[in-house]
């Protein structure tokens, strides 16, 4: 699966703390991030994070594309309450309104993505398989279905 990670400044250590706490299960995985965050989960996990550009420069334009598309599987983001930037809660709507036009799931605190990676892990998205354009399920069918 494809799980894209974002954290508010405040949040990113607690952003780290999670992805120690589940690094067996998000090995497994594709993760993108924008940039201080995914360069904060690699340098303290050894996890491989793709970086996307900073999230004030376009990160979270860049992960609403890949949302829109349905590339992304899974939404973790680490949210800061209490920030009061306008413009970018704007952003971070229209990213989780893509979310919801695109049946991804999402978390925006610590307890829901605890609830979804472990439902992630026993196996419960496997419908995805089926919505997401870039998961193995769809490109083997796709290439059955040439030789048929």
């Amino acid at each position: 699966m494809e799980i894209a990670i974002i954290a508010d400044d405040n949040k990113k250590g607690l952003a780290v703390e999670f992805c120690i706490g589940y690094v067996n299960v998000l090995n497994k995985h594709r993760l993108f991030g924008t940039w201080t965050t995914a360069k904060y989960i690699k340098d303290n996990t050894g996890l491989d994070v793709e970086a996307v550009n900073s999230g004030d420069i376009g990160g979270i334009e860049q992960l609403t594309s890949r949302i829109t598309y349905n590339e992304i599987d899974l939404l973790l983001f680490f949210r800061d309450p209490h920030l009061l930037d306008y413009s970018r809660r704007a952003l971070e709507n229209e990213m989780l309104r893509m979310c919801d036009v695109n049946n991804i799931p999402v978390a925006t605190n610590i307890g829901t993505a605890e609830a979804l990676v472990m439902a992630m892990d026993r196996g419960d998205f496997g419908w995805r398989e089926i919505e997401n354009p870039r998961s193995n399920f769809n490109v083997m069918r796709n290439k059955r279905q040439r030789y048929y």
